[in-house]
């Protein structure tokens, strides 16, 4: 296969050409960069300014917390106290009735203590003496979670203690006679 080469003159126009286009890019570029400054703009410069305040005052903050952390307990309250103060009597100032703050959130329910897989057992085992439990409902009466529940449940039934009612959705667990017979024939049942 035969190639022909062109005259020297057309290869020299397109490499010219393609110089010229990269070139009249950079400028471009240049001068796009350049218009679209707006550090005349004084609405930007205020900006500016707001943000630079606003970064000045996290780092003044940041940095009496830092020194917080390092004072003694006497010393933070000697600082703090008449901080407090002050701020008690503008509120006293401002609002000269009583203001009650009520909490909106429920007491937490105290968890029951980390026990290991005997402890548990015996509690779970003692729970359905009474009634056939779910396993949601043995969940919010231990405090655990459900994944820890689920696998407590599949261990004690692979062991024989509990039994699975399969036509229930979701399953219900009922004790065993081996279940009774690991808590020792307890004849009532616990309740949380």
């Amino acid at each position: 296969m035969l190639v022909e080469i062109p005259d020297p003159q057309v290869i020299a126009y397109v490499v010219v050409a393609f110089a010229v286009g990269v070139f009249g890019m950079m400028i471009y570029g240049k001068i796009k960069t350049l218009s679209t400054q707006k550090t005349s703009d004084p609405a930007y410069l205020s900006r500016l300014e707001y943000y630079e305040r606003q970064l000045i005052d996290m780092k003044i903050r940041l940095d009496a917390m830092d020194l917080e952390e390092k004072l003694p307990e006497e010393q933070l309250l000697t600082k703090v106290e008449p901080i407090l103060e002050k701020k008690a009597e503008k509120q006293v100032q401002k609002e000269p009735e009583e203001v009650k703050i009520e909490s909106t959130k429920p007491a937490p329910k105290p968890r029951m203590p980390n026990m290991g897989f005997e402890g548990i057992a015996e509690h779970v085992l003692g729970l359905i003496t009474a009634k056939e439990m779910t396993s949601r409902d043995i969940q919010i009466t231990i405090g655990r979670s459900r994944e820890h529940t689920s696998r407590l449940m599949k261990r004690l039934f692979e062991e024989g203690f509990v039994q699975r009612n399969n036509k229930t959705k979701p399953f219900t667990y009922q004790i065993t006679e081996k279940g009774k017979a690991k808590l020792g024939n307890q004849e009532q049942p616990i309740t949380a």
